[in-house]
């Protein structure tokens, strides 16, 4: 290995070091002296190096996480929109409103209407029913090779590991144009605690790739699966299965074979706003 790869792999692990710390503590004040310290890194040149490796600052970083975070508790509808507004650190629901039109296209309020509709009397309804339509087809994988990095918990929040899996592979030199970038989901959310879930951010790698650190080698199954593409924030990608599950699957005369659910992700949450992520979600089937 020669001593730029090693070096470049060494700034590399310390940006993975900030984004396992991150997921920690999203609800902290930005302190880029703090973040320095966890990379072991100067502050002078911290948000150089952050930038440089990752293609956007880590203040960009924080608010798109914590973006995220608001959708799926505006989906969820437990908390209000001045806290929602608060966690997500701004400092008033207008300021907060203006990021979250930016990002979403539609202000808080009426986004969570769209997933939390007032009841009507005598009437129960999925408004997301009457605003989403999916489509499912039929489709034949090979098998697939990919570097894995495990996560534990709620897969609304697998972002971070996402992030600190893109600095390890950066570190690697393991990026390459034709690299695909996959999920791996081993539990059924409605069935298992949150803080028990299992899943792997995965990303492709060549035949005599080897394992290393926190790296671990996976295939994902070759075989057919259904699979349906979700255009939209990732925080909405619950509904997608709900619809997969209840009504292409309930429909198709098909069985789900004994294998993990898979999503591919075929843009970039960095270069594109969450309206125009790209994600399919395969279902596995015998």
């Amino acid at each position: 290995m020669s001593e730029l790869t090693t070096r470049t792999n060494d700034y590399a692990t310390r940006l993975e070091r900030v984004f396992k710390w991150l997921a920690d503590h999203l609800d902290d004040a930005l302190d880029l002296a703090t973040l320095a310290d966890v990379a072991c890194l100067s502050p002078y040149h911290f948000h150089r190096v952050f930038h440089a490796m990752q293609g956007e600052t880590v203040t960009d970083t924080v608010r798109r996480l914590r973006l995220h975070r608001a959708a799926v508790e505006l989906i969820t509808g437990e908390l209000p929109v001045p806290r929602i507004s608060r966690r997500a650190g701004y400092g008033s629901q207008e300021a907060f409103t203006r990021a979250f039109k930016m990002a979403y296209g539609v202000p808080p309020a009426r986004y969570r209407a769209a997933f939390v509709p007032m009841p009507t009397p005598g009437r129960a309804e999925d408004a997301l029913e009457t605003t989403l339509t999916y489509k499912a087809a039929i489709r034949e994988s090979a098998t697939i090779r990919v570097a894995a990095l495990a996560h534990r918990g709620d897969y609304q929040y697998i972002g971070t590991t996402f992030e600190r899996l893109a600095a390890l592979a950066g570190g690697l030199s393991l990026f390459g144009p034709s690299t695909r970038s996959f999920g791996l989901y081993y539990d059924d959310p409605s069935a298992v605690a949150r803080e028990a879930l299992r899943a792997d951010a995965c990303m492709t790698v060549p035949a005599d790739w080897t394992p290393s650190g926190d790296l671990e080698r996976r295939e994902i199954r070759g075989g057919r699966y259904a699979v349906l593409l979700h255009v939209g924030p990732y925080a909405e990608l619950e509904h997608a299965y709900r619809w997969l599950y209840g009504t292409w699957l309930a429909q198709s005369g098909e069985e789900p074979a004994d294998a993990p659910c898979v999503e591919e992700y075929l843009n970039d949450a960095r270069t594109v706003p969450p309206t125009e992520l790209r994600t399919e979600i395969w279902l596995p089937l015998r």
